[in-house]
């Protein structure tokens, strides 16, 4: 993911994002994504002597090559705005770009899946701002504006052409058709009323509700907004103008500025956040009345009112924590916002939901480990063996209840369990697919000679019987009443009662637990025997016991029982 580059597509302009280039991409965010007729035709217009640029739909996998898919989700924001699911291989990321979680007049939220991605790249613009309610705040900015034209003063409010412009349109013009007041609310001409015009077209990218009623009105023809011309700056009388660009960096809206500002009368509402260095951000730093800096050579007496009510489009610090949340991704990176706020955010993150976080600087590189998947065949061989059962037998009380069992006749049943576990390998061969064989043809494949390790302990066990008089046959070590099947029969059911878990297999030579076995010992000096002295009333029988290393914990369990063991046979 070497390169990542925000664009759009024409007719919107985005402040925060650049424009199509004529370099070739590898990875390529549309940001402003339109599948309409126009939208094509713009694009074809576009297209000469430029890199191809695609129109895709919400939700549209777009195959871009045999490794790389995007997919775009709605991001609220704007019009147009998506957020885009990139995967290359196994390895997975959203880029988020300008989102809001929160749905306003006319947008919805956004919208994405549950995916699986090893990255989210989410932007932070209120990386620690917790907004109040929707409501409140547009309860407060309709009572400063009536309030400001009902004195007689004019009102100036710096927005962005796109998105912000719209909502405070909706939002003023219903309340003057509700107060059925007739001062004069004007539209900055140029690149506002374009975008405007956009909104009332493409109106199925709007909110659920603005949808739902434009058959009968279209909610961007404002009854009570009229464009608004240069001429009209010092026209007498009380009026609300919206004007371009939102920060006071220039333009329109910085001319305005410089004549309605010495005015007590006047009201100036900033509904967004403002870049260090603005006019705006000016404005906000400083207390009313104020001198303020607009450029080099000009100095404004600021004497108007000034108010701050966040209408921004961007997503607060809790719908980016309700995002990273939601997507649970094995990485976050932070990128379009302030540094100290950032650091607090990462902060949140990795301690709220244990995801390492990163918020490089510009040109910093970031190194994400990702996923990869081994796509890997099976054997005949691997697949047969996890069709062998392996029961289990084990003897249940049909009564738990402790006072049944004590006073009343018990019935046991054997409960029959076939847990399987299969195991195999996965072996990998320069040009050759993966495949999981079975343990025996790992060898095979290997080209090696299969060597096993086998462990063996001749364990004693004490037994006490009442012949003791019984004279022993030459190179005999116990009575010979005690034949080699009736010692296996003995072990053999005190062992069923202590290992109920695990299937003991008898063939009246030897006892086998897996690969543990258990044999009796008729030799006098076994190599693997280490000598016990027996008390006086039992005599020590041996029993040789052999098993491979994958056994060894349940080998010592058995040997351990065996040499607390004591055989009766009278």
């Amino acid at each position: 993911m070497s390169k990542t580059q925000n664009s759009y597509i024409e007719p919107f302009r985005h402040p925060d994002h650049g424009e199509l280039n004529s370099f070739g991409w590898r990875w390529i965010i549309h940001y402003n994504i339109l599948p309409t007729p126009h939208a094509k035709v713009i694009l074809r217009k576009q297209n000469k002597g430029r890199t191809k640029v695609t129109a895709v739909d919400l939700k549209q996998t777009v195959l871009v090559d045999k490794d790389l898919q995007i997919r775009a989700y709605y991001a609220g924001h704007v019009l147009g705005a998506a957020m885009f699911y990139a995967k290359v291989g196994d390895a997975a990321i959203v880029y988020t770009g300008d989102y809001n979680m929160t749905p306003d007049r006319h947008l919805g939220a956004a919208q994405i899946d549950r995916l699986q991605l090893d990255l989210v790249i989410t932007e932070s613009t209120y990386a620690t701002t917790v907004r109040d309610s929707k409501y409140v705040r547009e309860r407060e900015f309709l009572k400063a504006v009536h309030k400001c034209v009902a004195s007689g003063g004019k009102v100036l409010i710096p927005t962005f052409a796109l998105g912000r412009a719209q909502e405070l349109c909706m939002l003023l013009d219903d309340y003057w058709e509700q107060m059925n007041l007739k001062v004069p609310i004007y539209l900055s001409s140029g690149l506002t009323i374009q975008a405007n015009m956009y909104y009332k077209v493409l109106i199925n990218w709007t909110s659920q509700k603005v949808k739902s009623t434009s058959a009968t009105r279209n909610a961007f023809d404002f009854k009570n907004v009229h464009s608004f011309d240069r001429s009209m700056i010092n026209a007498p009388g009380p009026c609300v103008l919206l004007a371009t660009p939102g920060m006071i960096s220039g333009g329109f809206s910085l001319d305005v500025f410089k004549q309605w500002a010495p005015c007590e009368q006047n009201l100036i509402i900033l509904p967004g956040y403002c870049v260090a260095g603005t006019v705006g951000h000016r404005l906000l730093s400083a207390n009313s009345p104020a001198k303020v800096n607009v450029d080099e050579s000009t100095q404004i007496d600021v004497r108007c009112q000034i108010h701050q009510l966040s209408f921004s489009l961007h997503t607060d610090s809790k719908g980016i924590m309700d995002l990273v949340k939601f997507l649970s991704p094995k990485h976050v990176i932070l990128v379009h916002g302030e540094k100290p706020k950032m650091a607090l955010l990462k902060e949140r993150i990795e301690s709220d939901f244990g995801i390492p976080c990163y918020y490089p600087a510009n040109n910093e590189s970031v190194c994400i480990p990702s996923t990869n998947y081994v796509k890997a065949e099976m054997s005949k061989s691997f697949l047969q063996s996890s069709l062998s059962p392996n029961f289990k037998f084990l003897k249940t009380i049909s009564r738990a209840d402790a006072d049944f069992i004590l006073n009343e006749r018990t019935e046991s049943f054997v409960q029959v369990c076939d847990d399987r576990v299969v195991e195999g390998t996965l072996a990998m061969q320069k040009e050759k697919q993966a495949k999981i064989v079975h343990q025996n043809e790992l060898m095979v494949i290997l080209g090696a000679e299969n060597h096993e390790v086998q462990v063996a302990y001749c364990c004693p066990v004490c037994v006490s019987y009442e012949l003791k008089d019984v004279a022993l046959a030459p190179g005999e070590n116990m009575p010979p009443v005690l034949d080699k099947r009736s010692l296996l029969h003995l072990l053999y059911t005190k062992l069923s009662n202590d290992f109920q878990d695990v299937t003991i297999q008898n063939d009246g030579d030897r006892l086998q637990i897996e690969s543990f076995t258990v044999s009796a010992c008729l030799k006098e000096k076994c190599p693997h025997r280490i000598h016990v002295k027996p008390d006086s009333t039992s005599e020590a029988v041996n029993f040789c016991c052999m098993w491979s290393m994958e056994d060894e914990k349940l080998a010592w369990r058995v040997i351990s029982i065996m040499k607390n063991l004591e055989l009766k046979t009278g």
